[in-house]
């Protein structure tokens, strides 16, 4: 079935939600979209996860917002996590019928970096997350406690990608990741890419660095291949 997008209802509220991929064999990826919401660049994600071998799902979550002219960080400070998740929960039954129900990852950028890290401490099905330059991870979204603050619940391996020249995540911040992880005792793996600032591998931005994109992209199929497929 070809690249489409599809309507989830969420009590009450269509949310649309880009599709590449249908097979039940295959395992299935949770797209966490990025602050512009599921533009061309996070369709192109899902694309390319279906080329190697996953069944792509990535939903919009300004489906609550009414249309209008608000920016993208407008949008965004108006999500918050109860109803994040409850999206989640929802696009993951949806994925759960289009891919192996028992081999779901998630994968998220920017915005969706910190999404992702949020959904692998919610749903103990997760068999592994792929983090790249999650920002805003120790900050709650409506009350609710930090990405940062759930580390302690995420049961699946963890891969972060990070810019050594990104001001949110810092390198510092970055450094905080890495230290509670250890501390947990928790399995992960970051990279870091020097030359390299926020957004990195989208092609659509300014800040693309075709090396570093790359090379993140390859360490990323890897991963999640190795973890679910």
């Amino acid at each position: 079935m070809p690249a489409r997008f599809e309507t989830i209802d969420v009590d009450g509220s269509p949310m649309p939600a880009y599709v590449a991929g249908d097979q039940p064999t295959r395992p299935g990826a949770l797209v966490c979209m990025h602050a512009p919401g599921v533009d061309d660049f996070m369709q192109d994600i899902c694309h390319r996860l279906d080329v190697a071998g996953f069944t792509a799902l990535c939903p919009d979550l300004y489906h609550r917002q009414p249309p209008g002219e608000a920016s993208p960080l407008e949008r965004m400070a108006a999500l918050k996590d109860a109803e994040i998740l409850r999206d989640y929960d929802l696009a993951k039954e949806r994925l759960a019928t289009l891919a192996d129900p028992k081999r779901q990852v998630v994968i998220g950028f920017c915005m969706g970096g910190r999404l992702a890290w949020l959904w692998a401490a919610h749903d103990a099905d997760v068999q592994a997350a792929a983090i790249f330059y999650g920002g805003n991870a120790m900050v709650p979204w409506g009350g609710t406690r930090s990405p940062f603050q759930r580390f302690a619940e995420i049961t699946c391996p963890l891969l972060g990608l990070f810019g050594n020249d990104d001001e949110n995540p810092s390198p510092q911040d970055v450094d905080k990741f890495a230290a509670e992880f250890d501390r947990l005792g928790k399995t992960c793996e970051f990279h870091r890419y020097d030359g390299a600032g926020h957004a990195f591998l989208n092609f659509m931005r300014p800040s693309f660095r075709e090396e570093a994109a790359a090379d993140a992209w390859r360490k990323c199929l890897a991963f999640l291949r190795a973890h679910a497929a």
